[in-house]
């Protein structure tokens, strides 16, 4: 053991009397000189090194592993009770779920502070020698408790400043079952994660430190046991940022008009009731109002159990998308799909739909949709949908400014749809500037557990009406993950979400200052085994359709 005095942990605060001062040291073997300087050297040249004291690898990416980093178990215990007791905040947006104490930067309670010295005095200068980076004094840490279905998602913690990372666990006995591994991925030649090529399992007093880079992501695999906590001490020292490469812009989705198929598909596809003008006129309404809705029972019941046995028969090809710090989920070959799943797909690109929508919203998504001024109600009578092969011209009305709907002031008030759209940013779609011939782009999508989508940086944010319509999800809970979030920018709260629901269709209008996904779908979803053994997630049809 080094050098020590070990204190009682007392709660946190500003009492008057001094709490004792406790001191330890971190792992005095890697501190002797000879093995000091041998990992320095493995630094420097990115060679692998082993020694019973520290275990430096480089693949995918530098990080090294100190196990028994502070050999004092009467410390170990007196910090973990610290911890413990501090007030946890739950952390919850697209990327994680867990819970995460205040700064650690000003604690006073004598074994965190105990701890903040050994990091970000010794440990940090024995750092600096070792890897010839000035890390600064800056502290910067937290702690963290992942429980049952927590997990952080992929991700490289660049950001200003940021050089090294490290982890403490401070957990129970663990192994691989349980989840909460630190999972590193490699990148492809664009500097984009691919595949998981690495896990560390967490293990009592072991630090993980690993250099922050373009390269460097990595992942908390979902926790599975609900009966242990993962704790840990992370943070960054921080110093010179390392130069980025170019950001890694992806092609564009293809959009494509409607293709033309009459009104006779909605009759053959869609439930009556969606069909009539009154109908309509009420949807239109609400959907002003609300700048979303829920249609539930939109297509027949005997086209949707047709859907739902072609999607549970299997036969479907399907890919998975990535790449996984964006997003994680499997996109179904449209060209393996059965003819009632290729016939539903030509429902979402139809003619006939396209001017449905702007029946059901107000938006101008067909030629025969109406202008600016004037009505639905002005519409004759059967012309609602129904007009690619008529000579009248329907009207309906836009979409008007909501009153007092947070959803319809922060996912797109619609007064500002028309005017607003005239005035497009310069990094929009090539297509959208070309003509405004509505298009669409759309997609049969498979979800299961571990699927999610992430909001990204470089992601474009453009006015468009979102749809979503739901097969597979009977019994399906919330607190399952897959339901879509849509947030403002630069918030974590979320504005509107919808939740999977058989045969309901979701649409959604958005403008620019509006994101979405889709939340990490966690081990609870598992539950629906119990009562659809053969059932794994659900599926949707995704399309977005813009003006």
């Amino acid at each position: 053991m080094n050098g020590k005095r070990t204190a009682e942990p007392t709660p946190g605060g500003t009492g008057k009397k001094r709490k004792k001062e406790v001191m330890v040291e971190f792992s005095g073997a890697v501190t002797e000189e000879v093995l000091k300087k041998q990992v320095a050297e493995a630094w420097s040249r990115r060679t692998p090194f082993n020694h019973d004291a520290i275990v430096m690898h480089m693949d995918p990416f530098l990080h090294c592993v100190i196990p028994n980093f502070i050999p004092s178990p009467n410390f170990l215990e007196g910090l973990q009770k610290e911890l413990l007791n501090l007030d946890f905040h739950e952390k919850y947006n697209d990327l994680y779920k867990f819970q995460q104490s205040d700064d650690l930067k000003k604690r006073r309670e004598p074994h965190i502070c105990a701890l903040r010295k050994i990091l970000f005095d010794d440990f940090r200068a024995w750092l600096s020698d070792i890897s010839k980076i000035d890390l600064e004094s800056t502290i910067d840490m937290s702690c963290a408790k992942y429980e049952f279905s927590d997990a952080l998602l992929c991700h490289d913690d660049e950001l200003e400043g940021r050089r090294i990372a490290f982890i403490l666990y401070l957990v129970p006995p663990w192994d691989r079952s349980l989840g909460g591994t630190l999972d590193l991925y490699n990148v492809d030649e664009h500097f984009q994660p691919k595949h998981i090529v690495k896990s560390l399992v967490p293990s009592w007093n072991t630090l993980v430190f690993f250099e922050v880079s373009p390269v460097s992501f990595h992942q908390v695999s979902e926790v599975l046991s609900e009966e242990k906590s993962r704790l840990s001490v992370s943070g960054w020292f921080h110093g010179p940022s390392l130069t980025r490469p170019p950001p890694c812009f992806e092609p564009p989705v293809p959009r494509s008009p409607h293709v033309p198929r009459d009104h006779e598909i909605l009759y053959e596809w869609i439930n009556p009731t969606y069909l009539d003008m009154d109908h309509q006129i009420q949807i239109q309404e609400e959907f002003e109002e609300q700048s979303e809705i829920l249609l539930k029972d939109f297509l027949k019941p005997e086209k949707f159990a047709e859907v739902c046995e072609a999607l549970e028969k299997g036969g479907v090809k399907w890919s998975s998308r990535g790449p996984p710090n964006k997003r994680f989920y499997e996109k179904a070959e449209e060209s393996t799909l059965p003819g009632i799943l290729r016939d539903c797909m030509t429902l979402f690109r139809s003619e006939a739909l396209f001017l449905l929508l702007s029946n059901f919203t107000g938006l101008r998504l067909h030629f025969l949709a109406p202008s600016e001024e004037g009505g639905m109600e002005d519409t004759k009578e059967g012309e609602a949908a129904s007009a690619p092969d008529s000579t009248d011209e329907g009207t309906s009305s836009s979409p008007s400014e909501s009153q007092d709907s947070q959803a319809a002031a922060a996912i797109s008030s619609s007064s500002r749809r028309s005017s607003e759209r005239t005035d497009p940013e310069p990094e929009e779609n090539e297509a959208g500037k070309e003509s405004s011939i509505p298009t669409c782009q759309g997609e049969l999508r498979h979800w299961k557990t571990g699927h999610y989508t992430l909001i990204h940086d470089n992601g474009k944010t453009e006015f468009a009406l979102d749809l979503i319509l739901y097969c597979g999800c009977e019994g399906w809970e919330p607190e399952f993950g897959g339901f879509t979030s849509y947030i403002a920018k630069g918030e974590d709260e979320e504005l509107l979400t919808v939740n999977p629901e058989n045969n309901s269709l979701a649409l959604v209008y958005r403008d620019r200052e509006t994101l979405k996904f889709v939340k990490h779908i966690n081990h609870r979803s598992l539950e629906q085994k119990k009562t659809f053994p053969n059932r794994t997630g659900f599926w949707d049809f995704s399309f977005v359709y813009y003006e």
